[in-house]
């Protein structure tokens, strides 16, 4: 079965012009994306399978799945990107359901799922398009408590691999998209007022300027912490170098230990989003004996993330 995997971070930030912290390192966080890129492009898979995150843009408190693949996926508009459909094979997605559900996994399905940047600036940087590719999309609940624990979402990704594993002939780029360690100034329901908890939890469409002030507040948050001030707790070269052995080892004592209380006190609220890679990881296992390997790693302040890439392949 041939297989390849990516796991990388993703940051809207890299999507503005804020100021460079460190001279040539976004540069050298793109060159390492764009060679992902070339070998994908190589490689010309029938299928990506993307296990992805959302930050309240597609999924909200008023029914929140742990998982849900989509059977047809748009891409929305959030810092600026592109929106538009994704190429979705619908009976494929289904299948994959019906299989989730015959193994106690019973995932949520969407025939309108909306994907954000967690999954567009991905396929964009990985493929050029949202649609250039048949793209099956699976999100994973990293964002909105309660989540799956990360053992939870290791079987899960397991499983999903297995039902690949029964499409002959076909070859299969697996992508997890988020990490690792950062803690933007994403609002906590429980920390909320009523007002913006009600955003959480009601599902809507922000307007231009309700985007654009959202935006801009992040952008802030993020010069801010450049300057050692509040209110983002600074990624953690300690925890994300940890887990990228982890992950690359695939150690699975240690990925399913992590809590969410280690999560939120060490590396940051949107470090959560590592659950995707874990099911990568997992799904490619179930393909091929894929052996993983760290591509790239350095904090990027002015992105508020530890960014990194790893990568793997078998045929």
């Amino acid at each position: 079965m041939s297989v390849q995997l990516i796991c990388a971070s993703h940051s809207p930030l890299m999507l503005t012009d804020i100021e460079e912290s460190e001279e040539g390192e976004q540069r050298r966080f793109f060159e390492t994306v764009d060679q992902a890129a070339n070998t994908l492009q190589e490689f010309g898979p029938d299928l990506v399978v993307a296990f992805c995150p959302d930050h309240f843009n597609g999924f909200f408190y008023d029914l929140m799945p742990s998982w849900c693949i989509g059977t047809a996926a748009v891409g929305t508009k959030d810092w600026g990107i592109p929106g538009g459909p994704l190429r979705v094979p619908r009976q494929l997605a289904m299948d994959c359901a019906r299989h989730m559900h015959r193994h106690d996994f019973d995932t949520a399905i969407s025939h309108d799922m909306k994907v954000d940047h967690g999954l567009t600036v991905p396929l964009i940087q990985l493929t050029g398009a949202l649609a250039r590719y048949d793209v099956l999309p699976i999100f994973i609940n990293c964002a909105a408590d309660p989540r799956p624990s990360f053992r939870r979402s290791r079987l899960f990704g397991a499983e999903v691999g297995r039902f690949l594993a029964g499409q002959r002939e076909m070859k299969f780029t697996i992508i997890g998209s988020g990490g690792l360690s950062h803690d933007p100034p994403t609002p906590r329901l429980e920390r909320s007022p009523a007002s913006v908890a009600r955003r959480l939890i009601e599902r809507s469409v922000p307007t231009q300027d309700e985007l654009e002030a959202r935006e801009a507040r992040v952008v802030q948050a993020a010069r801010d912490m450049v300057k050692r001030k509040g209110p983002c707790l600074p990624p953690n070269a300690d925890w994300d170098e940890g887990f990228l052995d982890a992950i690359t080892s695939f150690d699975t004592d240690r990925l399913d230990a992590i809590t969410d209380a280690e999560v939120d006190q060490v590396a940051g609220f949107g470090a959560h989003e590592v659950r995707t890679w874990v099911a990568a990881m997992a799904a490619a296992r179930e393909l091929a004996p894929v052996k993983a390997k760290v591509d790239y790693y350095h904090i990027i302040p002015e992105w508020i993330t530890g960014m990194g890439v790893i990568s793997a392949s078998a045929s």
